[in-house]
């Protein structure tokens, strides 16, 4: 397979300008660059650009994709809407990092992967970009996962505390199942984290808690909210206000940190592996003696059916053989199967050896027919 690598990126808050789609274009005269987008294909060369520097400057989603196994994924938030101490709780040195820039925060996954299966990554990123309103409402879990995949690379010390553990690890939306499939999270890992993980997000204040919590609001905020509601420049103020207001009703729930290390959930994960590779092997076991009963029943009602038609089956094996005819041969072997079965369990093995060992004395010299008595195990006769 030829080189194949995939750049997309994307623009959510804001249109580029003229001026800026003019920029991006003196990188790539190939690519497709719209007032919202950046997507380019590679088979050979690479982009010119630094995806980190053009999200911080153009761009608020990203994803890369390499027929070696390279993947990459990036979100910009306002710092506002995503607190840069919380992100850096759940970042490493790499694969899952954060970088911030004036009022933004980059959040950039990386990972290597060895066994995958291919796809050209042009679905992607739209399965991804849902996180990003998640995460600006408060939910990390997109931020434990990038957690999880330094710990699967180790990169983080076994002896390394757990970041906070957000709700809802155990029961992951499409976005969060999209992202982990990405990047190569194994699944066993993502479990062994979920043993700890509230089964339920923050719930939303009722309609009634947040009329109250309006009429508390000094009349000075609620005017400034109303007039940058009025001037239309800013595309967060909806999350920003709701997500103060569910803080302020619902106080401060801060993830419980419950003293699990990098380590730990590593060795819970072979645990919770071990565990369903067992249960998985008892199924297949299962599953196979099933089919083989049912084999068994199905074969046994056939010669069942060809009791009494034994010395027709007979001379059709002597006319298929006389054909000389290597298929032919074949279908003459399934019938001298049927029969030897036929034998075994009528108790008249004897019978049946005899009949072959005719059989192999009149055609000794046809070497291709007696190689298929001898894969059949039929040469010398059968008990």
């Amino acid at each position: 397979m030829s080189e194949y690598q995939y750049y997309e990126f994307q623009a959510l808050d804001r249109l580029l300008t003229q001026e800026q789609m003019s920029e991006l274009r003196a990188y790539s005269s190939r690519a497709r660059i719209t007032a919202s987008s950046f997507v380019n294909v590679y088979n050979w060369g690479d982009l010119k650009g630094n995806p980190v520097r053009w999200m911080e400057q153009y761009f608020d989603a990203f994803l890369y994709f390499a027929n070696w196994g390279s993947r990459r994924f990036m979100l910009r938030l306002p710092k506002k809407l995503l607190d840069p101490q919380t992100a850096a709780s759940y970042c490493a040195d790499q694969n899952f990092f954060c970088r911030q820039k004036d009022d933004h925060i980059v959040l950039s996954f990386e990972s290597e992967l060895e066994d995958y299966e291919w796809d050209e990554g042009k679905s992607w990123l739209a399965s991804l970009v849902p996180l990003r309103s998640d995460l600006m409402r408060g939910d990390h879990r997109a931020m434990y996962l990038g957690w999880l995949l330094a710990v699967q690379f180790q990169e983080i010390p076994d002896d390394a505390p757990e970041p906070p553990v957000p709700p809802g690890l155990g029961k992951l939306n499409a976005a969060l199942d999209c992202l982990a499939d990405f990047l190569g999270i194994d699944a066993d890992l993502i479990a062994a984290a979920a043993e700890r993980s509230p089964e339920q997000q923050v719930s939303s204040p009722s309609r009634k808690e947040i009329d109250e919590w309006v009429r508390t609001l000094p009349s000075a905020e609620k005017d400034a909210i109303v007039v940058r509601l009025i001037d239309g420049d800013d595309p967060h103020l909806s999350s920003e206000v709701r997500r103060r207001a569910i803080f302020e009703i619902s106080g401060r729930r801060s993830d419980e940190r419950l003293g699990r290390t990098a380590g730990e959930i590593l060795a819970r994960a072979e645990i919770i592996a071990a565990e369903r590779k067992k249960k998985e092997a008892e199924r297949r076991a299962r599953e196979k003696a099933m089919r083989e009963r049912a084999e068994a029943e199905a074969r046994k009602k056939r010669l069942e059916s060809l009791a009494g038609k034994e010395n027709e089956l007979w001379a059709t094996v002597d006319r298929l053989i006389a054909t000389k005819q290597p298929r032919r041969y074949d279908e003459a072997v399934s019938l001298l199967q049927d029969l030897h079965d036929l034998a075994k369990l009528q108790g008249k093995g004897p019978d049946f050896k005899f009949r072959m060992g005719a059989l192999q004395r009149e055609n000794s010299g046809k070497s291709t027919l007696m190689e298929r008595f001898r894969k059949a195990k039929f040469l010398g006769g059968i008990a």
